[in-house]
């Protein structure tokens, strides 16, 4: 008997499942999400009233239940609610978002649907907080927003938005039973040139990771707003920055902290850090309708290798088996490294001797199916990229690692088919410790370049992946 997701949810409840059903769900799988989401909860606020009172709909328009159906129809299997706050917005969360919440968990149970909120980060820009899945989810992310966000307060208090607060935070996030995860979101948006850095500096988010290194896990690479450039009819002629980035420009619609060869997140991968990276919508207001978003997963999407559930679904992205893309460009991939029979794949760690031959198989899905635009596009070239492990950085405000370049660029030429699946095969010896991630276009340029004002973010595709860590011994 075959069931669809809808099927078996009305099966649970009217308890007519079966252990094999449950075997199907539990079973590891490619799910695609979102983890940056604005609802009618991210409000605007009145401030002829004291304290200024909530506007529900204020920035962003959507209800929570509209995000999942959209979410849903976009092929996503998880996202997380995450609005931004304001004074005393840690309530409104509580008392009016969680409930909508609850609500849309029951009408679109296709959608693994987790609670957190766009963190007003002090002394940073924003950032995606994921609270685990428990009865006492709400508690938890009323705790915390309540005391750190730096926007909660009134009168506003500039003492709660300062890099030590930040840290304080992440301590005390630490210190729970259940860890949250945070994500740092447009990282770049606020530099005001490339390696000029803004908000989110890279000494400011190596402390991050050294306070909670299970928490501070990574950085959104594709930002979201790409779809600032179309206008409400879908052509392409807005004046509107992609991605919102309106001084130092996305590249091929990804940060430059994660774009450049070399630069900032090779630098972290250098020092040995578990630095992730991850992709999401930020929607607040579908292009369509005047905004500059896409819907979730219409064009974005992270992808978490994990089984159908909460806590598999966040420790995938906690541990960096995930990969991100735009357009659809792929939907899975089986990136390994193979020495004496033993085999790593996304955000692993393999033993090495010096001098050993690292057997690397890359196999990617290119479906045979439109994207959201109706197009199908394909993928010109996949880039090897290799770093060596330098150890932790004299200067904390690093943003290089000279050791990493792409080490193989593939094209149509050297790859096979295998059924539906892309696959290349290739050798690397090594003698140093380092990593291997990978990137893939639909295009020609042999780096990303920055986007123009007006550029179509469906003619610049481009996927990346997590690393592989080898540790020489």
């Amino acid at each position: 008997m075959l069931l669809n997701r809808s099927a078996l949810a009305i099966a649970c409840f009217s308890g007519l499942f079966s252990s094999s059903i449950f075997a199907a769900e539990e079973a590891y799988q490619w799910i695609a999400g979102d983890h940056h989401i604005h609802s009618r909860y991210s409000t605007g606020w009145d401030r002829e009233q004291e304290p200024p009172a909530p506007i529900l709909g204020g920035d962003a328009i959507y209800p929570i239940h509209m995000n999942a159906l959209m979410a849903k129809y976009f092929g996503l299997g998880w996202m997380v609610a995450t609005d931004h706050g304001g004074p005393n917005h840690s309530k409104v969360n509580l008392e009016r978002a969680y409930p909508e919440l609850q609500q849309s968990r029951l009408v679109v149970p296709e959608v693994l649907q987790f609670w957190g909120m766009e963190l007003d980060t002090p002394g940073a820009d924003h950032s995606s907080l994921i609270i685990p899945h428990s009865h006492e989810e709400s508690q938890q992310l009323f705790d915390i927003e309540s005391r750190f966000a730096k926007r909660e307060p009134w009168p506003a208090d500039p003492s709660w938005d300062t890099e030590p607060r930040m840290l304080e935070a992440l301590a005390y996030m630490a210190s729970q039973e259940r860890a949250p995860v945070l994500i740092a979101n447009h990282p770049s948006r606020s530099a005001s040139d490339i390696g000029v850095y803004g908000l989110d500096t890279p000494s400011e988010l190596r402390d991050w990771n050294d306070t909670a290194p299970n928490i501070a896990v990574g950085m959104a690479a594709a930002p979201g707003h790409q779809a600032a450039a179309l206008n409400t009819d879908g052509s392409v002629g807005s004046n509107r920055p992609r991605g919102y980035y309106s001084n130092a420009k996305t590249m091929g619609g990804f940060d430059q902290y994660t774009a450049i060869v070399g630069g900032f997140w090779d630098s972290m991968l250098g020092e040995g850090r578990r630095w992730w990276v991850t992709a999401n919508s930020d929607s607040h207001v579908h292009y369509s309708e005047g905004g500059v978003d896409f819907w979730p997963g219409e064009y974005s999407k992270t992808h978490v290798w994990a089984q159908r559930s909460h806590d598999s679904i966040l420790e995938g992205i906690r541990n960096g088996r995930v990969f991100v893309t735009t357009g659809d460009l792929i939907s899975a991939l089986d990136f390994s490294v193979t020495v004496a029979g033993e085999s790593v794949s996304l955000g692993e760690t393999i033993k090495v001797a010096a001098g050993s031959e690292l057997a690397v198989t890359i196999r990617f899905l290119d479906p045979e199916s439109n994207n959201a635009r109706g197009e199908n596009p394909s993928v010109k070239r996949v880039d090897l990229i290799q770093g060596e492990l330098t150890g932790a950085v004299a200067d904390r405000g690093d943003d290089a690692n000279p050791t990493a370049k792409v080490q193989q660029r593939f094209s149509a030429a050297e790859w096979s088919k295998t059924d539906a699946y892309t696959e290349v095969e290739t050798r690397v010896t090594v003698e140093r410790s380092g990593y291997l991630r990978l990137r893939g276009t639909n295009g020609y340029e042999s780096e990303p370049t920055q986007d123009e004002i007006g550029e179509d973010p469906w003619s610049d595709l481009w996927f990346y992946s997590n690393p592989i860590f080898f540790e020489v011994e």
